[in-house]
């Protein structure tokens, strides 16, 4: 049986906005350290197939990387 924690922890609420993001990200990345223990849901690997079966039917349909990032800059820039 997992093991319930409080939610939100304590003090959690006394934490500004970005002390809270800084708790969350450390929780994540000390997750991340075993990716291998991560689960991956059924409906992540169907998204993933279906993507992979578009892109081998039209290659040149997507943009690369550096388009999508360059569009990601920009529109942060915006801001």
């Amino acid at each position: 049986m997992p093991k319930i924690f409080p939610t939100p922890p304590p003090g959690f609420d006394d934490l500004t906005v970005e002390e809270r993001i800084d708790f969350v990200q450390s929780l994540w990345d000390r997750i991340a350290t075993t990716p291998e223990q991560v689960p991956v849901p059924e409906w992540h690997r169907r998204i993933i197939r279906e993507r992979l079966k578009a892109y081998r039917e039209h290659p040149v349909a997507g943009r690369s990387w550096t388009e999508v990032r360059a569009d990601i800059e920009r529109k942060l820039r915006e801001r």
